[in-house]
């Protein structure tokens, strides 16, 4: 576990003594708690929406496959023209 210090305003002290006094906790504990809740439900919600778009172009028909496009991009002549 780590020490910090934070410096916070009056009003956000009042609610974290609230809510450690109603959870039965210190006010570190609060502080993890909510610290936790937040870190933890982002990268929940950056996790659902990466899901959210593994094959989403799989039903497209307009679209070359994969191996043919990149070997074509492979190929360009502009390709080389920059590379030079």
């Amino acid at each position: 576990m780590k020490r910090t210090q934070l410096y916070i305003d009056e009003h956000l002290w009042t609610m974290l003594e609230l809510r450690a006094s109603r959870d039965g906790t210190s006010v570190s504990e609060a502080v993890r708690r909510i610290l936790r809740q937040e870190l933890e439900s982002d990268s929940e919600d950056r996790k659902k929406a990466m899901l959210g778009v593994i094959g989403l172009w799989k039903d497209r028909d307009d679209l070359p496959d994969t191996e043919t496009y990149v070997r074509s991009l492979r190929q360009s002549p502009r390709r080389w023209q920059k590379l030079q």
